[in-house]
């Protein structure tokens, strides 16, 4: 995934309201970008952080810019939860995820389950339709990135229907994708939202399988990365 215009250097000011953020670009004028996450952010939203931002495609958008990327001790981080499933459907499409590799069709956000949707539905004619749910990770502990940063009963609900499509005889998925290369290993926030823990357990003993992907960061673009085990 390439960005489609130059990004902009600006310093942190502030974060809030979940969707905002006042930074500091570098010529001294400050500005309110829109932030496309609904997280925590925890470790990546301190005041005095170097962050890139993209400009708004349309001139008329009320925010003109977008936050793209914060540096964290010397490494970029993606913090826009809107990419992760372009990224993953493009290395799906280029085969660089193996265990996603040999579908013919790849179609995004199907309705399925009880009013949801699967962020990638994976099909081909000599194998059962694999449901592929994305989860977006930045948050970074020691040597590990941890899903999620804040309690997901959403992210709960999507274990459960991914649950549901294995009982129907479907593949299913989980697939945490981590905006960032500075990780050695994965594992759950279990003491942030135990209840999502559990229910990771839960939808693996019923047969969705659970994997985690490093992105390639850049100023230019995002990429995917290596495959990241999982941790206790």
């Amino acid at each position: 995934m390439l960005f489609p215009s130059p990004l902009v250097r600006a310093t942190l000011i502030r974060r809030y309201k979940r969707f905002f953020a006042d930074v500091r670009l570098d010529s001294g004028e400050e500005v309110t970008a829109h932030v496309a996450n609904t997280g925590a952010m925890l470790g990546t939203a301190d005041p005095g952080m170097e962050v890139w931002l993209s400009p708004a495609a349309a001139p008329t958008r009320k925010l003109r810019w977008s936050w793209e990327l914060v540096r964290v001790d010397g490494a970029l981080v993606g913090v826009n939860t809107a990419h992760p499933n372009a990224i993953a459907a493009a290395a799906i499409a280029a085969g660089e995820i193996p265990e996603l590799a040999g579908y013919a069709a790849i179609r995004r956000e199907v309705r399925y389950g009880h009013n949801s949707r699967i962020d990638l539905l994976l099909e081909a004619a000599d194998r059962p339709t694999c449901y592929v749910e994305i989860k977006n990770v930045h948050l970074k502990r020691g040597n590990r990135a941890e899903f999620p940063d804040a309690v997901t009963a959403r992210g709960a609900k999507h274990l459960a229907e991914l649950s549901a499509m294995v009982r129907q005889g479907a593949r299913a998925v989980m697939l945490y994708l981590v905006q960032r290369e500075d990780c050695g290993a994965f594992r759950i926030a279990a003491d942030i939202d135990p209840a999502y823990a559990a229910a990771l357990v839960q939808a693996t003993g019923d047969g969705v399988e659970a994997i985690c992907y490093t992105c390639r960061m850049g100023l230019e673009g995002i990429s995917i990365g290596s495959r990241l085990d999982f941790a206790g």
